[in-house]
């Protein structure tokens, strides 16, 4: 059993170091060479065509089927890059055909096959996909349109589920508190609910009933109680969290209870609310990912849309590498905190590690009340529930990121 278990283990190492490690390897092997089974060397092979740094030729990335095929080549042919899609999938998680399937395409630079609609359809759609459709958006050819937004709505449909409960969840329970709230408007009042609940007070000398409580319609169901923009920096590197903030954009959007704007910018504006709300995947298609970056310029578009700042939360999302003009950037953001406006500076809105940013310009934000950090979409309903209640977001951003 100890020397099985010891296979394995080669086997594994062999998977997972390579054919420049077979050699040493082989020393501890049975019969002086460690044994793939078949399936093993599938595995191995659709390894090698995107990890492999040796030159002993282009078979594997082409499809080949000799155990020792090896090369990073460009994989021309449509039909053995389909078949090496199928491969990955048949034989590694889902997470893992995630990784492999991104780095074939940052690695080895088959973007490019991603225009042939054969090939499209058999690759697993994920996050990083569609942020390298979204980039290569003006190059898909037509034939390939079709499939390719099919991706990108398999893609928003797992993220709006993903995020549409909770969201939802958040906003209702900071609004709604109670089903019935003692606001102070006469046209307000639920007076079936009313006299139902005080008929134990009825007067009979006076022949009335005498409220010891009245009861109010939720008001929060009905009206736009709130504001919410999401500004959204559609630089390259903010990617993927263009995605999810556009999916947030869009579940905001479908609250009753919310007036929501959503806006993207590189050194330009463009208002995308009416997209967002419509259909995501079209606002997504209206994106320009790349360009420069001007942040003043959008704050001052989105200050257009404060009607009442103490019900207004302002969410930036940008990585904060300002071209446009920072000083004034600053005091646009701390006279919007100072007004009473709530806001958030998200760094990043993803499921991925520290993003690169302006350091500078996040403390800078940060002594003037905007906290600004990387965010995960799993803790961005507890701080929109903190925003809508009024909580201090520092302090609340400080004890998710410990929590975390």
């Amino acid at each position: 059993m100890a020397e099985a278990v010891n296979q394995q283990a080669l086997a594994r190492w062999r998977l997972i170091l390579g054919a420049a490690a077979a050699g040493e390897l082989d020393r501890y092997g049975s019969g002086g060479q460690v044994e793939l089974s078949d399936d093993e060397l599938i595995m191995d092979r659709a390894l090698a065509a995107i990890y492999d740094q040796t030159a002993e030729g282009t078979e594997a990335a082409n499809g080949g089927s000799g155990a020792g095929a090896r090369g990073a080549g460009q994989g021309k042919s449509t039909p053995r890059l389909a078949q090496w899609l199928g491969d990955v999938r048949t034989f590694f998680p889902e997470d893992v055909v995630s990784v492999i399937q991104n780095d074939a395409m940052e690695r080895k630079g088959w973007k490019q096959l991603l225009f042939e609609p054969e090939v499209l359809a058999t690759v697993k759609p994920d996050i990083h996909l569609v942020g390298t459709l979204l980039s290569l958006k003006g190059k898909i050819p037509e034939k390939t349109k079709d499939t390719a937004r099919m991706l990108v709505q398999a893609v928003v449909d797992d993220l709006v589920k993903r995020m549409s409960h909770e969201l939802q969840r958040a906003v209702t329970g900071a609004l709604n508190r109670r089903q019935h709230t003692p606001l102070s408007s006469l046209s307000g009042i639920d007076w079936k609910r009313t006299i139902q609940r005080n008929l134990k007070h009825y007067d009979a000398q006076h022949k009335r009933i005498v409220p010891e409580r009245f009861y109010y319609f939720d008001r929060a169901k009905r009206s736009k109680e709130w504001t919410v923009i999401v500004d959204i920096d559609q630089s390259g590197s903010m990617a993927e969290s263009v995605i999810w903030a556009s999916v947030i954009g869009s579940i905001f959007a479908s609250i009753p209870a919310l007036d929501t704007r959503v806006v993207v910018f590189d050194t330009e504006v463009v208002d995308l609310t009416e997209q967002c709300a419509n259909d995501p995947v079209d606002m997504l298609f209206g994106i320009q990912l790349g360009g420069g970056t001007n942040i003043d310029k959008s704050v001052a578009y989105c200050e257009q849309f404060i009607k009442e700042p103490k019900k207004t939360l302002f969410i930036l999302i940008s990585d904060l590498y300002e071209g446009g003009n920072q000083s004034r950037l600053i005091r646009r953001m701390r006279e919007m905190r100072e007004a009473g406006v709530k806001t958030l500076g998200l760094l990043a809105l993803s499921d991925e590690g520290t993003p690169f940013y302006d350091e500078q310009l996040a403390r800078a934000f940060a002594r003037d009340g905007t906290p600004c950090f990387a965010c995960t979409p799993a803790m961005l309903p507890q701080l929109v529930e903190g925003a809508l209640q009024g909580k201090d977001l520092a302090e609340l951003v400080k004890r998710l990121e410990n929590k975390n």
